[in-house]
């Protein structure tokens, strides 16, 4: 399958792209992950996006695209691909059907996960994570918690409350999200690809996108 997967922050786009994987060998993408990964690789793109990332300035569209363009051509992506939290916003998502086109890929849909705000803030501001940066499990205090409070159960580091998972935080991100992000469902919609689901649980999206790829 070849998804996009949209929704604000907390609305679990990355577990339902975890669970997704397992269905069929598609692999998950996330933008983060890929300029990681071409930093670590000291590619010329790589190169040039963490001038960028250290001086704190967002990674210009033009060599996210060119990233991308390499990343949907490796040979993991044969099966499939979940593109996790990309493209954020409506210039990222015409150059992204532009590239798709050049590469002749076809694109399944996207899914807009459609979760209340009540649901993300108790969701994000009870997450945890490990601070180990080689580790980073992930536990939620209500319903996930470490066995020993304030301990990884991985690794024995401490797991703390991130910096942009406090009530303020998140309320800024999903101002964001809404002023930048939200425009897409209608980009997607007038394309006529989108699938919306309105699901707190990550099963239940997951069935919908079964039952909407038939499968």
């Amino acid at each position: 399958m070849r998804l996009i997967l949209l929704g604000a922050p907390g609305a679990g786009k990355g577990t339902v792209a975890k669970l997704l994987t397992q269905l069929d060998g598609s692999v998950q993408i996330s933008t983060g992950d890929i300029l990681r990964g071409a930093v670590q690789a000291g590619t010329e793109l790589g190169k040039k996006a963490e001038a960028f990332m250290k001086a704190g300035d967002l990674v210009p569209d033009e060599l996210i695209m060119g990233i991308m363009e390499d990343r949907l051509q490796e040979d993991d992506c044969a099966k499939g691909f979940l593109l996790d939290g990309f493209p954020r916003t409506i210039p990222q998502a015409e150059a992204l059907k532009d590239l798709l086109a050049r590469l002749n890929i076809t694109l399944d849909m996207a899914v807009n996960i459609d979760v209340p705000r009540d649901v993300i803030l108790d969701r994000l501001t009870t997450r945890r994570t490990c601070s180990n940066s080689d580790c980073q499990a992930i536990y939620n205090v209500k319903s996930n918690p470490p066995k020993v409070e304030g301990v990884c159960d991985k690794c024995g580091s401490p797991v703390i409350q991130r910096d942009d998972e406090t009530e303020e935080a998140i309320t800024r991100r999903l101002e964001t999200y809404n002023e930048k992000t939200a425009p897409l469902v209608d980009f997607y919609e007038k394309e006529g690809m989108l699938l919306t689901v309105q699901a707190t649980s990550s099963d239940d999206v997951i069935a919908a996108i079964k039952a909407k790829l038939g499968s």
